[in-house]
């Protein structure tokens, strides 16, 4: 009998030891630059996930290849909590459909969740011509791919956001691009190129000081920071709502009472009040969903990017 009582302890003490989660460092992979959208969301959540956790949270950024050397790596290590990717739609639901990565965006991750979102803008220099989108759609008509478009790379949200309104508006312009959105919209600051599509938080600060102009916002509703600027179907130009994510995701596999736990956590750092205002005020709207329905928005999204790179023939060259 004390041999069985003995043995059941031992049990319930490996079983309690196996999710006493977690006991060391937990590191947060921004599979971009210092400086970008996820290293910020990923900065703003580290303290409170601290807290939360009572361990280290390091932020680890892996860059290059449009992301996707970071999402394998993450693919790669253990699916033990200790490992996480806070990144932008592209490695997710881009990347894979104009390159060929280490990993299978559908199956080797587990999806906690969309933090926030943020609308693409159309924008041009203060000094442009362009008052408005019919404008701009007069343009390019008049002379077909003329007018030029920056964005931060082959197949960047902004890119993308670009070619949609050309398909949508059945006009065209001239794709440049730039490594990173930061050269881009120096070169737009300077009218060196004639309109974007930019996320609306790393252009606002531009926009309030009246160096920018914005012509319409790609979503479907107007940002409380831009009340007055129209969404694109407002203006005329339907189904070209562009919206740039951040989410959270992990390696496959995660131990269900461990995936519940980062979660929780995750729901509770977002909804703090500082955090959320820090991303509000520049455009973002806070997300914060399961991880089902981030499952199912990334086969939405990634379906939807797909098509558009199908039918307009973008490469990552």
């Amino acid at each position: 009998m004390k041999k069985t009582i003995a043995l059941v302890s031992l049990a319930l003490a490996a079983v309690t030891s196996a999710y006493a989660w977690p006991d060391k460092t937990v590191t947060l992979v921004v599979p971009f630059p210092p400086g970008g959208s996820s290293d910020a969301l990923a900065r703003a959540i580290t303290p409170k996930l601290q807290e939360k956790f009572k361990q280290t949270v390091i932020v680890e950024n892996k860059a290059g290849a449009t992301g996707s050397i970071g999402a394998a790596f993450v693919k790669r290590a253990p699916a033990d909590g200790y490992t996480l990717m806070v990144t932008s739609l592209g490695p997710l639901v881009i990347t894979p459909h104009l390159l060929k990565v280490a990993y299978d965006a559908a199956k080797d991750f587990d999806y906690l969740t969309v933090a926030v979102q943020a609308p693409n803008v159309l924008v041009v220099p203060a000094a442009s011509p362009f008052k408005t989108v019919a404008d701009l759609i007069a343009a390019e008509k008049a002379k077909p791919g003329a007018l030029t478009f920056a964005s931060a790379g082959n197949g960047s949200s902004d890119h993308l956001s670009a070619e949609l309104f050309w398909l949508q508006t059945g006009t065209s312009g001239l794709h440049v691009p730039y490594k990173g959105g930061a050269p881009a919209i120096t070169d737009l600051l300077g009218s060196q190129v004639d309109a974007a599509f930019q996320n609306i938080n790393s252009v606002i600060q531009h926009i309030n000081a009246g160096k920018l102009r914005t012509l319409a916002i790609a979503s479907d509703k107007r940002s409380p920071l831009l009340p007055n600027v129209p969404t694109l179907a407002e203006a005329g130009v339907k189904d070209a709502v562009a919206t740039s994510w951040q989410g959270v995701v992990a390696p496959k596999g995660l131990p269900p009472e461990v995936k519940a736990q980062i979660h929780a956590a995750l729901m509770e750092a977002l909804a703090d009040p500082a955090v959320k205002q820090k991303f509000v005020d520049v455009g973002f709207e806070l997300v914060a969903n399961t991880p089902e329905q981030f499952v199912a928005y990334q086969a939405s999204e990634s379906a939807r990017w797909k098509k558009l790179i199908d039918a307009r023939k973008i490469s990552a060259d």
